[in-house]
This record gives structure tokens, sequence and C-alpha cells, in this order.
């Protein structure tokens, strides 16, 4: 069996364009977030620019989504990263900055070891997950925690 890896995506709708003074304290922490999960255990890769994010990357045509891909070695490198470093600091304050997103704005989904999602593959997750709830395709962390079975938690290669 090949080794699987875990992609995530994440978008968020700013209150304000990045140069406002609304958005000071998130872009503030930027290079600080950033290098925290270059650098945490499980960590593969992540999209970014030369100015070293992806911060001004515009992959929808609202302006003012973030949009946000990464690899990880395993779900749970992951979810350390996300709920239990200081990441966890922004996602409590996210309500200063970004507006309530409608739709779905996280997605995961398994991917060959060494693969690196382009950002159409990973709006195309985002799209599968609103119109059809978590399955195989792309999931959440939530439907993680919910599936009894481990369900998509497992690769499916996994799955007895």
């Amino acid at each position: 069996m090949s080794e699987l890896h875990i992609a995530q995506v994440n978008i968020a709708r700013m209150k304000e364009p990045l140069d406002s003074p609304v958005m000071a304290g998130f872009v503030a922490r930027l290079e600080e977030i950033n290098a925290l999960a270059d650098g945490s255990p499980g960590f593969v890769w992540r999209l970014q620019t030369g100015e070293g994010n992806a911060t001004y990357l515009r992959p929808y045509d609202d302006e003012r989504i973030l949009f946000n891909l990464s690899v990880w070695k395993d779900i749970e490198s992951l979810k350390q990263y996300v709920y239990r470093t200081a990441h966890a600091e922004l996602l409590r304050d996210r309500r200063s900055w970004f507006d309530q997103f409608a739709g779905a704005s996280v997605a995961l989904w398994w991917v060959p070891a060494g693969h690196i999602p382009s950002i159409d593959e990973a709006k195309e997750r985002l799209a599968h997950l609103e119109a059809h709830g978590a399955t195989e395709f792309a999931f959440t962390f939530k439907s993680l925690t919910a599936s009894a079975s481990g369900g998509a938690a497992r690769p499916p290669a996994l799955r007895a």
C-alpha cells in the first residue's frame, strides 16, 4: 500500500481589505503562524507565494476570500497544529477579522505521499463538500469525530 497524507483547504472572508486597520492583528501574526506550521511535526507542504504565504492569492472572484492549502503526514499532526498551538488563538479571534461563512470553508482529503494539490483541486473538494456533505472525497474534522467507525478518518485502503 502506498503512503497517504492528508490535504486541507480552508477559506475565510475578510471583514475588510488586508491593509485595513481591522485586519492588522491578523496580518501581524501571519509570519509567526506560518513559521509555526512549517516547523510543526507532520507538516509536509503549504501553498505560498514569494512572500512566504498565500495571503495575496485570490482564487475566487471575491477579493476578500483568503485561501489556505496545506499537506500533512497525518490527521493528528494537522489537528495538533490547528487546535493545540498558537494557531488556536487565531481561531478564537477569527470573528474579529472574518465574516461568518455561509458555505463549506474547510475540506480535508487523502492524497498520495508526494502529491501537491492544486488550487483547482482544493476548490473542487470544497465545492463537493458543500454539495454532498462529508464523503471520502472531501470531509471535515467534525465529520471525523461524528463517525463511530472511523469513516473518512482512515485512508480508504485501511478500512475493514
